[in-house]
């Protein structure tokens, strides 16, 4: 069994720009180890501030209602007791202690000799165990201590392991290791120490994260680190989605994490943060579960060609089926079974080509837009259009009433004009006006305006654009669809003189 610390609230609370309130904290630290199911967390760093300190004291009280206690862990450093009496009074019951890892941390940092540093060290962990404080032990830097003081790593370590440390913890503080390193190196710590208990903490600098995590774990390691999204310091620290993925497919080895919670933790952590997932981010990014090539959800059709063991369902996400010029009949029957919709071959070949058109316009079409798009389409009887818009420009400066310069065929017959207007929308429809009264045509009154788009609040939405119209004393609605609401007015407005002239 892999154990599994994530220190979302700790080292991903060092992101640039990221600071959780006390409520969010206690919010993450809540899931994390009720739903997610994380072995261990760790919420904080000592003698931080006091909303640092008011944040433990309440995800304490909460740890202790919920026996989570010694699941709670909080930075501490080698500082003459100061963080173990702020760590017991916040009422916490484990310190990871920050000590150095590397010969020039102790030399160049510190001005101490290595055996000054560990006499500091076991002086610490001896005033813990008084209080009943539980110790782990960071090796800070300790990738570059094994590289380049491997002497001065392994003194460190026999210095302590007669003490009563429950994990020593081995960071790659700056992100420099690849995955043939982390192996050569972790292989060394668990082969010369075989029963002290090891974890990995990985940086993502080169973005070797998850593959040195693999290759710890390949190398004997027991336990390692994560956060949520992978929030952390420069390029971010190993994400918990992927490495628990990686773990159980290509390691094949056990964790106590429900993956199942995985996106729900995700999306708390992406809200409190305001760090947005990147769309392709494994697992857990907006996109990775969704096909565009038609061929790709044709093979989903048949026997789930196109699936591989990250299922989406594992993770509490579904597969979608986006909608573009890439996307052909499979894409488009995935999605109407989702929405409970059948259409004939007829219907489903208009719809098919209108979604390839609008993807040179619009880079996805969603679920969410097809039934619009199904509705635009099928209820559109126009059978020969009398009157087309050739070419129309719409221009709005501040100060300044919006300008439309609008060219139109009317029974083959060329006309122009322009006009402003209280807005962009407003100055067409009064371009188009004028020409109808140079020919002294009636033009309909417009009753009623409304717009709405699919739900979800994305602001690349279509929008279905309804407009009510009175001509000759009778009323009647034209819908117009498109990307662009100016647009998509244009189009009712287009359909409703079809109407008329019809």
């Amino acid at each position: 069994m892999i154990e599994i610390m994530d220190t979302t609230l700790r080292d991903g609370e060092q992101t640039s720009g990221v600071a959780f309130a006390v409520h969010e904290k206690l919010g993450i630290a809540q899931m994390l180890l009720s739903e997610v199911g994380v072995d261990r967390i760790e919420i904080a760093s000592a003698r931080v501030s006091n909303g640092e300190y008011d944040s433990v004291k309440r995800i304490a009280e909460w740890a202790k209602r919920t026996d989570n206690i010694n699941k709670l862990e909080v930075l501490g450093f080698v500082d003459g007791g100061a963080s173990i009496a702020w760590i017991e009074s916040a009422g916490c019951k484990v310190m990871n202690l920050l000590c150095k890892g590397s010969y020039k941390h102790v030399t160049e940092q510190l001005n101490k000799t290595p055996e000054q540093h560990l006499a500091d060290i076991r002086s610490q962990i001896e005033s813990a165990n008084e209080k009943g404080i539980d110790i782990n032990v960071y090796l800070e830097d300790w990738s570059n201590g094994i590289q380049q003081s491997p002497e001065y790593v392994f003194l460190l370590v026999d210095g302590l392991n007669d003490l009563p440390i429950k994990r020593f913890m081995l960071p790659d503080t700056l992100g420099i290791l690849n995955p043939e390193e982390t192996y050569l190196f972790c292989k060394q710590m668990v082969d010369k120490y075989p029963d002290l208990h090891f974890d990995f903490h990985a940086h993502n600098d080169y973005d070797l994260a998850i593959a040195n995590v693999f290759s710890a774990i390949k190398a004997g390691i027991r336990g390692v680190h994560t956060t949520v999204n992978g929030l952390g310091e420069r390029a971010g620290n190993a994400p918990l989605s992927s490495v628990v993925a990686t773990i159980k497919d290509q390691l094949k080895m056990p964790t106590n994490i429900k993956e199942g919670r995985i996106n729900k933790i995700s999306r708390l952590v992406e809200t409190y943060s305001g760090i947005h997932i990147s769309p392709n981010k494994p697992i857990i990014g907006e996109h990775v579960f969704t096909q565009c090539a038609g061929v790709h959800a044709d093979g989903d059709n048949k026997n789930n060609l196109y699936c591989n063991a990250l299922l989406p369902e594992r993770f509490g996400r579904v597969r979608e089926y986006a909608l573009g010029k890439t996307s052909g009949k499979a894409n488009i029957r995935k999605n109407l079974e989702m929405l409970g919709i059948q259409l004939d071959e007829g219907s489903m070949q208009k719809i098919t080509e209108q979604i390839i058109a609008l993807g040179d316009k619009k880079e996805v079409v969603t679920a969410e837009d097809l039934p619009y798009l199904i509705s635009e389409i099928l209820n559109d009887t126009t059978k020969e259009q009398r009157i087309k818009i050739l070419n129309y420009s719409l221009s709005l400066a501040q100060g300044l009433k919006p300008v439309a310069s609008v060219k139109m065929e009317i029974d083959g017959e060329t006309y122009e004009e322009m006009a402003t207007g209280d807005g962009q929308y407003d100055a067409f429809v009064r371009a188009v006006r004028k020409i109808y009264v140079d020919l002294g045509r009636p033009f309909p009154m417009l009753t009623n305006y409304s717009v709405s788009i699919p739900p979800g609040g994305r602001t690349d939405a279509f929008v279905q654009t309804i407009i009510s119209w009175n001509y000759a004393g009778v009323d009647f609605k034209t819908r117009g669809l498109d990307g662009d609401q100016t647009e998509a007015a244009i189009k009712a407005t287009v359909k409703m003189l079809n109407r008329i002239e019809g």
